[in-house]
């Protein structure tokens, strides 16, 4: 009796039209991808110069939205996020300081709490403008593009409120050419 209601189902499920098949596996596809973008990762595009020479304009980038649900950003992450002025807009910037940090700059060069912070990524001889010092305050943080000439960043439209956060950029994948890790 067993044996013959196994065969049922298995003749059941041989039967089920080809088209159904085809139609569950979209939606199981699309509920998937959607998951994947709204919690794990999401691809984000370029738009702008105020990154390079780490990010080029019309670069695309992976950028993981899992990393800040384990561990608190860090100074030197590069992190997309919303835009506070729009937040319907995302930005992408490197993080120099967290609350309760004070940051400044003088002769081109980033000082937090005072003791001078080398910044490898910056391209050789910029030069850019004193700020602060100000101090961060608690749950924000302070942003820069790495092209500090031609960048919006904090020292335009202030603190960026870690709320605001999507997540680390950690991959770029297109062009080919530039495929690497994000530093």
């Amino acid at each position: 009796m067993q044996q013959e209601s196994h065969q049922e189902e298995s003749l059941e499920k041989k039967r089920r039209p080809f088209y159904r098949e085809i139609i569950e596996s979209v939606v199981i596809a699309v509920i998937l991808a959607v998951v994947i973008r709204l919690l794990i990762i999401e691809p984000f595009y370029i738009p702008s110069g105020s990154m390079e020479p780490t990010l080029k304009e019309d670069d695309r980038i992976i950028v993981s939205k899992l990393n800040y649900r384990f561990q608190e950003p860090k100074r030197g992450d590069v992190i997309v996020f919303k835009y506070p002025l729009d937040p319907k807009r995302n930005f992408v910037k490197r993080l120099i300081a967290a609350g309760g940090e004070t940051v400044a700059i003088r002769n081109s060069r980033l000082y937090i709490n005072n003791e001078p912070v080398p910044e490898d990524y910056l391209p050789q001889g910029l030069r850019f403008a004193d700020f602060g010092p100000e101090e961060v305050p608690a749950g924000s943080y302070f942003m820069l593009g790495d092209n500090r000439n031609n960048s919006d960043d904090s020292r335009v439209w202030g603190f960026l409120p870690e709320n605001l956060i999507v997540g680390k950029a950690v991959v770029i994948y297109w062009p080919p050419g530039r495929l690497t890790a994000v530093h």
